[in-house]
């Protein structure tokens, strides 16, 4: 059993992209999907997609390479907020993920959302995973 689903989601994410694949399989959950959403918005992943399976639902997320050099639009994403050590910020202290060019996920009590929507609502939250 894995004791940190979100990590586990970040990992394949990066696996993947390292290997080069096109589409990465990860079990369901509505966080993931939801982190998945924002990922999309924001132009980190061409789209993702639920396919329901009878033991647990799978997430298929299409990941996005540059067409003439090939490298992955994720540069760098990482696990802030680990089940050992939560990390909750106001919303005067969010992270600003390489001076504004990448994101941080955020888990408010509006739902998931990005660092600069949530200081656009002056909300805080648990800081899950910062993007660039």
């Amino acid at each position: 059993m894995n004791t940190d689903p979100i990590a586990d989601f970040l990992t394949r994410i990066r696996n993947g992209q390292t290997a080069g694949m096109r589409v990465v399989e990860i079990p369901s959950s509505k966080t993931k999907v939801s982190i998945a959403a924002i990922l999309k918005d924001q132009g980190y992943i061409h789209d993702y997609k639920v396919e329901e399976v009878v033991p647990q639902n799978v997430l298929k997320v299409a990941l996005k390479y540059d067409r003439l050099t090939k490298t992955p639009a994720i540069r760098e994403i990482k696990r802030i907020s680990k089940p050992g050590l939560r990390q909750y910020l106001g919303s005067d202290t969010l992270p600003r993920v390489k001076n504004g060019l990448g994101i941080a996920v955020v888990s408010t009590s509006k739902g998931l959302m990005t660092d600069k929507q949530a200081r656009k609502e002056n909300i805080g939250g648990e800081v899950l995973c910062t993007v660039s």
